[in-house]
Parts: C-alpha cells; structure tokens; sequence
C-alpha cells in the first residue's frame, strides 16, 4: 500500500471542496480492511484535517446501516456546508448510549471513515472517496484481533448488511480510487 498511499498523498492539495469550505474524503470498505489505518496515515499529512468514525455514528449493533445512518450523514454535512461547523453526537458502545455532543469548527479536510461512508446520499458534497478491498476472512480475523472476541457474536449480521449495503449503493464501483488492503494495513 506504500506507493498507493503516496499517490493519494500527493493528490491532497490538488482537491477542491464541494461542501462548504472543506474538502470531504471518504473511506468505505468492508470491515477490517484499513479503513481507519489510512484515515490516520491520511490525517498525519493534512494541517487541518478532522476524522469521523462510522462506529460513531451507529447505534449499537442493532443500527448500523439504515436510513438514520443516512440522515446523520447528511445533517453532518449540511451542517458543515451551511454553518461551517461539524456538529455530532458519537454513540458510546462500552455503555450503549450517545455521549457528549462534538461541536467543532470546519477543518480544511474532513475525513469520514467507517462501512457506510461512501453512500450514494452524500456522494455530491464529497472530493475523494476512497475503497479498500480485503478478503472475507482476513478483514474478519483484523476485527476480532482489534475488538475482541466478544465481537465475534455480532459479526456475521453486521458482514451481511455491510454487503448488501455495498451492492444497494454500488459503492466499490463509485469510488475514485480503490485499493488493496491485503498487506499490512
């Protein structure tokens, strides 16, 4: 992934913003393919760089990928268009319930990380949207090593409406650039 990271880094300043005066990157792939490794390697390289993670946004395993999924992408980013603000409030998963509400300033780059992130609802206020490949077990055997095994119950539902949720949007397709996520992400 060394020189496909390079190359999106050297196609960073070049973006423009359709969202206000940030430039929107998404991130969107099946679980446990990079998707938060390469929002990190990306935000080290940008000035002013703010990262949403997907998991924020749902509501526990129960409410992943639906339509109140949609309309937060979509409030977030009339938010930051209209009142050039990001303004959420993340789904805390240790207690099952949101916390304290985030409420800062635009940054020059919003990053939007996560499965769900490349959706056809906000593709218009996006500059890069981004897709990582991985194969089915080794995304799998990433997410049990980083969350515990305690994830293990859920993962097969969550990997069924993650690939469903990808064919309804047509995500891999619509991405700008794809890459692979089968080395060491």
């Amino acid at each position: 992934m060394n020189q496909q990271l390079q190359k999106l880094k050297d196609l960073l300043p070049g973006l423009t913003s359709k969202c206000g005066e940030s430039v929107v990157i998404t991130i969107d792939g099946p679980a446990g393919s990079g998707k938060t490794t390469l929002a990190k390697e990306l935000s080290s390289v940008l000035d002013s760089c703010y990262t949403i993670h997907m998991d924020d946004l749902y509501e526990g395993w129960d409410s992943t990928l639906n339509l109140k999924l949609t309309d937060k992408l979509k409030t977030i980013l009339s938010c930051l268009m209209n009142e050039n603000r990001i303004r959420f409030t993340p789904f805390d998963w240790l207690v099952s319930k949101f916390g304290s509400q985030v409420d800062v300033a635009a940054p020059k780059y919003l990053i939007i990380e996560g499965v769900g992130s490349g959706q056809i609802a906000i593709r218009d206020f996006v500059s890069l949207s981004l897709w990582i490949e991985v194969l089915p077990d080794l995304g799998l055997e990433r997410v049990i090593k980083r969350d515990g095994p305690s994830v293990t119950e859920f993962m097969p539902a969550f990997i069924v409406a993650q690939n469903a949720h990808f064919e309804k949007e047509d995500t891999r397709k619509s991405a700008d650039y794809r890459l692979s996520g089968q080395g060491t992400v």
